[in-house]
């Protein structure tokens, strides 16, 4: 699908109160969710979940962007996306130096909070995944929307997942795994945001020189 052709269709939907609304309370879960998993994270001296509270306080950022630039004309939309993807991909690199830091400096965090927040954790996130699969195909502000909520997911599915491994192993690398695998998934959603974006503010017509006659009406 076309990105240009997915951004003329869609932009009456940035008025769409229905697409406003969803990201109001998508604001408002991830706000919410940053603040448990960063003081669970640290707590629990788990890379993971002080990651996914990172990711947790980029996406509230995204949001705020998004109903920002909602209506503006196709060109501000992506590079607001622009920005967004960047700042996925920084975080995703940041993710990766912290558990390769956390390999060589960190104890055993504490299964039973990695898991019980990573359950409420992936709760929260379905909940957003599922208000905003409508707006997945529209254009590239709308998309990185999606991939955010989308990456979270599996994300979460993992802490969950490392949560166990932990448990059952006694050892910190299920949980320094899963925070590299979220790392990756940042970098990799970061680039298909600003891909799309780019392309979308090459496709973006130029204003029309202006003729002879509007130079002369101008200069009076």
């Amino acid at each position: 699908m076309a990105c240009t052709s997915c951004a003329s269709d869609k932009a009456g939907t940035f008025n769409d109160p229905k697409w406003r609304r969803a990201l109001w309370i998508a604001l408002a879960i991830n706000a919410t969710m940053f603040v448990i998993e960063i003081v669970a994270g640290i707590t629990g001296g788990s890379k993971a979940l002080q990651a996914d509270a990172l990711d947790f306080f980029g996406d509230t950022a995204n949001y705020a962007i998004s109903l920002g630039v909602a209506g503006m004309a196709i060109a501000w939309r992506a590079r607001a996306a622009m920005l967004k993807g960047a700042t996925l991909a920084l975080l995703g690199v940041y993710v990766l130096f912290a558990a390769g830091w956390g390999a060589l400096h960190d104890a055993t965090p504490h299964a039973e909070i990695m898991g019980v927040v990573g359950i409420a954790a992936l709760i929260a996130n379905l909940v957003v995944a599922v208000m905003l699969y409508r707006f997945r195909s529209g254009d590239a502000n709308m998309r990185s929307v999606w991939i955010c909520s989308r990456n979270d997911a599996i994300g979460n599915i993992a802490v969950v997942l490392a949560a166990g491994g932990v448990f059952g192993l006694n050892s910190a690398w299920p949980d320094l795994a899963v925070a590299a695998l979220m790392a990756v998934l940042g970098i990799s959603g970061g680039f298909q945001i600003m891909r799309q974006a780019r392309a979308e503010m090459r496709s973006e017509p130029s204003p029309a020189p202006a003729t002879y006659q509007q130079s002369l009406h101008g200069s009076r």
